[in-house]
């Protein structure tokens, strides 16, 4: 299938079409991943929702701010 890669506003991007969408179960608002395998790209389906996102993204800020100064250390 192929697309062409477009300007979205201040990005670009790649429009999906319908038909792929619809066998794949996706629609606007879902998360995918996209993964670099040699010169490929694959988009992966996520299982994690907005909030289970936000969920692991307070705890890493939680994490980061507990161990700063080892991480500062480690960084040097």
């Amino acid at each position: 299938m192929n697309t062409v890669i477009r300007k979205i506003g201040n990005s670009e991007g790649v429009i999906l079409p319908k038909e792929l969408l619809e066998r794949m179960n996706l629609r606007a608002g879902d998360n995918v991943i996209i993964v670099q395998e040699g010169d490929e790209l694959r988009l992966r389906r996520t299982k994690d929702s907005a909030e289970e996102f936000e969920r692991k993204m307070k705890i890493a800020r939680e994490r980061m701010k507990k161990y700063e100064v080892a991480y500062r250390a480690l960084a040097k």
